[in-house]
């Protein structure tokens, strides 16, 4: 069963193919380190083929959600390290997944800072925030000279996470952030060289990318996207114009040889999927997304149909620390108890039961 059978990525070796996906819990102290539920949360996981961690900022300004962590301090770098040592000791590897989060923010939660975005346009909706809901601000368009800045704290955040001893890093270019946020000709209405074109609106994507791997070397970086996925008001909605802008995306950075790319579709075989997969030649993760649970069945499919080279793999992840055995020997699942995902404290978070080991 290929789901259970080694993957060589980038410059780690994962013995299975399962990758549990990156995803904000909301766990960290309100000064963005990691805490000691964090340390056991993904400890209890390491049997996963690779773990993305949460969204982390790369820099304040970045900061999307309260409770979210950080690799801007050496306070963050030192919380991180015991998760890293943690998933080591265990057996695992851990990535950390570096989000930027643009307008998706609100200077509540950032420290009084103005939320930047490729243009001024405010995401509408409510944000949550550390004094209940509020309207998300009209963001600060970045200047083409504020731009190389945005790259270096994506640069200094994975020179972090190296030292803080993970595998590697992955560049958050999915779920309507600030990367995808170029990428869309809906909230990216620029007219200098990082707007208009596709071309043009996947270049600050591929420069820090980039300027990423060529700092922590591009066998530990690889990348998330998602195309056509239409969330957070970051609309891509014509075929051709996203076709072209996540051609030109993989185009721009393949010749690397990334560590993998990993990209969330709702159809897997769907010939933009696959067309990317094929373009980019290394590594890629799949996430079938929001929409419906992956199950055993699905995730076995993916592999047996040659659709991916990994799954990726959210709400059974969280519900089921041992998901690999209880997927590999065909097992009841833990149900998730959903309303606990963005609570922050244990409780649906390092309290789902491991099934006993076999005497």
């Amino acid at each position: 069963m290929n789901l259970f059978t080694p993957l060589p990525v980038g410059a780690m070796e994962l013995p299975n193919r399962l990758v549990m996906a990156p995803m904000s819990r909301v766990r960290a102290g309100r000064d963005g380190v990691p805490t000691d539920i964090m340390v056991e949360h993904y400890r209890q996981r390491a049997s996963m083929g690779l773990i993305i961690s949460d969204g982390i900022y790369p820099s304040f300004t970045g900061q999307g959600n309260p409770l979210m962590p950080g690799l801007v301090t050496e306070e963050h770098v030192a919380g991180w390290k015991r998760v890293t040592d943690a998933v080591h000791e265990a057996g695992g590897r851990i990535v950390a997944q570096l989000m930027h989060s643009g307008r998706v923010a609100h200077e509540n939660i950032n420290g009084g800072r103005q939320p930047v975005a490729p243009s001024a346009i405010a995401l509408e909706g409510m944000a949550h925030t550390y004094d209940g809901k509020q309207p998300y601000p009209v963001p600060h368009a970045l200047t083409e000279a504020e731009l190389p800045g945005i790259v270096a704290d994506f640069v200094s955040a994975a020179r972090n996470a190296m030292k803080a001893g993970f595998d590697g890093v992955e560049l958050h270019g999915a779920n309507g952030y600030l990367l995808q946020e170029f990428l869309s000709p809906v909230s990216n209405t620029r007219t200098d060289s990082y707007g208009g074109s596709p071309e043009n609106r996947a270049r600050l994507v591929i420069e820090a990318f980039r300027a990423v791997a060529e700092a922590v070397g591009a066998e530990h970086t690889g990348i998330r996207i998602s195309p056509e996925h239409n969330i957070q008001g970051v609309l891509e909605t014509d075929r051709a114009d996203v076709t072209a802008t996540y051609t030109a995306l993989v185009t721009g950075i393949a010749d690397l040889l990334p560590a993998y790319l990993s990209i969330l579709h709702a159809d897997p075989a769907d010939e933009l999927v696959q067309g990317l997969r094929r373009r980019f030649g290394g590594p890629v993760l799949l996430n079938t997304g929001f929409g419906t649970v992956t199950t055993r069945d699905d995730a076995i499919m993916l592999l047996e149909e040659d659709l991916a080279d990994a799954v990726v793999v959210g709400r059974p992840a969280i519900a089921n620390p041992d998901l690999v055995r209880r997927w590999q020997e065909d097992l009841p699942l833990n149900e998730l108890d959903q309303t606990t995902v963005y609570t922050d404290g244990a409780a649906g978070y390092t309290d789902y039961p491991e099934l006993a080991p076999v005497s």
